[in-house]
């Protein structure tokens, strides 16, 4: 009996710091990824239809805690005009960077609800760091990540040739982000 109690505890013990680094899982219907840019100074607005995230984060142990998250770029969506050029090779080249990636590699803690994610942005092949702001916002088992970060489009080969024309596509891109996931601790 002591023995099946030790092997009991053993196992328990285990298993718990799988416990606590268990992924959340996004909730697609209520995250979203879009962007803004400025063509010829009018804000153009665009959005990703499909993007996921592997996500464990403990509020307790930040440094423990780590993101990956991944939009495929041929789901970037301006307008049926715009959608038609954005997989082309001189925008997102989908047919070879078919995805653009964010690994975080630290998260800092700012107050109660905000945070710092420091990490790796990767798309079209160009790797960068930055560091995106993250607000959290719990309600009931849903908890919200949101924020916004800009990225210089031309940094990451994004509008090549005729398109690298600032005066037609500015350089700035202002990225935002709704995320809904299930399984965050409180906070």
């Amino acid at each position: 009996m002591k023995n099946r109690l030790l092997s009991l505890a053993l196992v328990a013990a285990s298993v718990s710091p799988l416990a606590a680094q268990a992924q959340q899982a996004i909730v697609p219907a209520q995250s979203e990824v879009s962007f803004t840019s400025r063509q010829m100074g009018v804000p153009v607005d665009g959005k990703f239809k499909s993007f996921s995230a592997q996500v464990a984060f403990d509020p307790a142990k930040l440094a423990n805690s780590k993101i990956e998250f991944s939009v495929d770029t041929g789901s970037a969506s301006i307008s049926r005009e715009a959608d038609a050029e954005l997989p082309k090779a001189v925008w997102f080249n989908v047919a070879q960077f078919p995805k653009a990636t964010f690994t975080s590699s630290s998260i800092k803690k700012l107050d109660a609800t905000k945070y710092e994610v420091a990490g790796k942005l990767a798309i079209k092949g160009v790797s960068s760091d930055v560091v995106v702001p993250v607000t959290l916002a719990q309600n009931g088992a849903t908890t919200v990540a949101s924020g916004a970060f800009p990225i210089k489009r031309l940094s990451f080969r994004i509008g090549e040739k005729e398109w690298a024309d600032t005066s037609m596509v500015a350089d700035e891109v202002q990225v935002k982000f709704k995320i809904a996931l299930t399984g965050v601790s409180k906070l």
